[in-house]
């Protein structure tokens, strides 16, 4: 298939491109930067140095023999995008272009009105340029867990049947998002959503949880062709940034009483899902709606694995629990549905003890790159 990867540059962009390209599928990822600009900006530099998106492209080809084409342009930028879906007209677009940090969209004005115009604008070009120029296109849109917040009864798998008053009908889930970039994914939703209905695009909208991990089937190759790997508590998720801090001999940062349960996934799994997806697309007229999750963890119970696997590998590992720089429920009722990708042929990679120190290793080479002022939240939600 032709597909076209918006952010290809970023975290889970760069990785999807290789493996999608491995598959033998013609790929097309465009990036602006924005990611990388606004770490450096907030002292938030990944861990490894990450060449740019054309020379990652030169020497994933190098080292596999599988091409993908690369473009720097913006996707808020309505002549770029239209250009680049005129020209490559893709059977499938992966939106991962969006400021993806709910911690820099806390920060201050100007980062919250820098996350709403890129967010809501980007995606809503790529629905005007599917309209447009490839109206059978499937967009797959990275959504968010975070988007439905921590609800008490059980979240349902995108959409929820409601009696009211004698009368059914069928509606997306109700969702109360902790953070602005949160809010901006429901508001990502519900633009597709009404598109959907109005011109009968096809969506499949993955609700991802927090992603842990470094290493692909692709990287093996050469480690300038590790993705993003962030630790900082801007950009970072909480279990790679708590296997940094252990391997910095910092203590693990456990926000508040560490209750928060959230559904997370190893990086080759949101591979699998994006792929999956791509090949059994939604039907047209339709928003597939998936949660996209393998396992679920409180925010102590990662902290405990890191120590107890950290600890055999001769680490000194502490936890310390700091205060809540976010407003969030600390203790609460969290049971999501997750049916939909194992069905499509989901199969997980778990978070086993050897899976940690396989990433520990992976991050020990390291070391000295680590800076301990970044870890520590520098962001408050009030």
């Amino acid at each position: 298939m032709r597909v076209l990867i918006l952010g290809g540059d970023g975290y889970l962009g760069w990785p999807t491109s290789m493996a999608l390209a491995a598959k033998g599928h013609e790929v097309l990822a465009i990036d602006n930067y924005m990611r990388r600009r606004i770490a450096h900006e907030t002292e938030s530099d990944a861990l490894m140095d990450n060449p740019r998106l054309p020379e990652r492209a030169a020497i994933y080809r190098a080292a596999s023999g599988h091409a993908i084409a690369t473009a720097i342009g913006d996707c808020a930028d309505m002549d770029f995008l239209s250009g680049v879906f005129s020209d490559f007209n893709p059977e499938a677009v992966v939106h991962f272009a969006e400021q993806p940090s709910g911690p820099y969209s806390m920060r201050g004005f100007g980062e919250a009105r820098e996350t709403l115009l890129n967010n809501l604008g980007v995606t809503f070009n790529v629905i005007w340029a599917v309209l447009k120029h490839a109206p059978g296109c499937h967009i797959i849109k990275l959504g968010t867990m975070g988007e439905y917040g921590t609800p008490n009864i059980d979240i349902e798998e995108g959409w929820i049947d409601i009696e009211h008053k004698g009368r059914r009908d069928k509606f997306l889930f109700p969702r109360q998002a902790g953070s602005l970039y949160h809010t901006t994914k429901i508001l990502d939703t519900d633009l597709l959503w009404f598109y959907v209905r109005l011109h009968g695009l096809r969506v499949t909208d993955l609700m991802q949880g927090p992603v842990y991990g470094l290493a692909t089937d692709e990287t093996e190759a050469d480690e300038r062709l590790l993705p993003n790997f962030h630790y900082d508590d801007i950009f970072g998720t909480v279990l790679n940034r708590f296997l940094v801090q252990a391997v910095a001999g910092v203590p693990l940062t456990v926000y508040g009483k560490g209750g928060q349960v959230r559904g997370y996934l190893n990086i080759r799994d949101t591979l699998q899902c994006i792929e999956l997806a791509m090949i059994k697309p939604a039907a047209k007229g339709t928003l597939r709606v998936f949660n996209q999750f393998t396992e679920q963890f409180s925010v102590n119970d990662l902290a405990d694995r890191v120590h107890r696997v950290g600890n055999d590998l001769g680490l000194k590992v502490e936890i310390r629990p700091i205060a809540n720089p976010r407003k969030e429920a600390e203790e609460h009722y969290y049971n999501p549905c997750h049916s939909g990708l194992k069905e499509l042929g989901l199969r997980s990679h778990l978070l086993t003890d050897d899976v940690v120190a396989a990433m520990f290793e992976k991050i020990l080479p390291y070391r000295d790159r680590i800076v301990p002022a970044r870890i520590m939240p520098r962001v408050r939600w009030s």
